[in-house]
């Protein structure tokens, strides 16, 4: 019988699972643009309507755990990760990780605004303006989560929009500006929030503009999951937390 030559594969470094909305459009994107060579990167989707409010948010906790579980079945992740910032602020944090942990045991949960707040806490910021897609039901659960957890928020803004097929159409140059307006002189840092954004696009020439760090939903958690990985690796185009840290 001929022995086969065998190795640790394409993804030898690490591997990262994600689990998205039913409609997300531009995490994928995102996460592969990021992606550092031998790191595996795993989609799965969980339920959710298309309208993002705080009910359609709340009503797919359950289905979060039920979509990890579909994640390289009975292989093992390095990290998993509920990819939605809405979503984690309106379930939490304590539940969304108890759900990942019941789909992928093993592995290293996180979410989205884990992630952000991690990266700010990294950035040594605590005086924040954040601007938002959302409906302003959304940005006030957002801004009250973050603040009972040690953030300033400085000015926050949403733009009303309802449904993730919309949010992931508004053009970069169109971010750019409503972060610039968005921005205030006495906030450490602007948050962009939302992984539909294509706020990916923009980081480097917003950080450039106003001369302080910027934060996006999918920068921090790319940076998250592979700092929880092990993976350390840092890169100069996509903002200062990439870079420093």
């Amino acid at each position: 019988m001929r022995e086969i030559e065998s190795d640790a594969g394409r993804h030898h470094r690490a591997k990262i699972g994600f689990v998205l909305l039913a409609m997300e459009q531009t995490i994928e994107d995102d996460m592969f643009t990021l992606r550092p060579k031998g790191v595996g990167i795993h989609f799965t989707r969980a339920p959710m309507a298309n309208r993002v409010s705080v009910d359609t948010l709340a009503a797919m906790a359950s289905g979060i755990g039920d979509a990890a579980s579909l994640l390289l079945p009975e292989e093992p992740l390095d990290v998993v990760c509920y990819a939605c910032t809405s979503g984690s602020v309106v379930i939490g944090e304590d539940q969304v990780f108890a759900e990942l942990n019941r789909g992928k045991p093993n592995a290293r949960a996180t979410s989205l605004i884990t992630s952000v707040m991690r990266a700010l806490q990294a950035l040594k910021v605590s005086r924040i303006a954040i601007a938002t897609p959302y409906l302003a039901e959304v940005d006030a659960i957002e801004r009250s989560y973050m603040g009972a957890r040690g953030f300033e928020i400085v000015h926050m803004q949403g733009l009303g929009i309802e449904k993730d097929a919309d949010m992931v159409r508004v053009t970069p140059e169109a971010i750019l500006d409503f972060a610039l307006s968005v921005d205030r002189t006495e906030a450490e840092a602007l948050f962009i929030s939302c992984g539909a954004l294509r706020s990916l696009d923009i980081i480097e020439e917003l950080e450039r503009r106003i001369g302080k760090p910027v934060v996006t939903s999918n920068q921090a958690m790319m940076w998250d999951c592979l700092r929880l990985a092990g993976i350390a690796d840092r890169r100069d185009d996509y903002g200062i937390l990439l870079r420093e840290h």
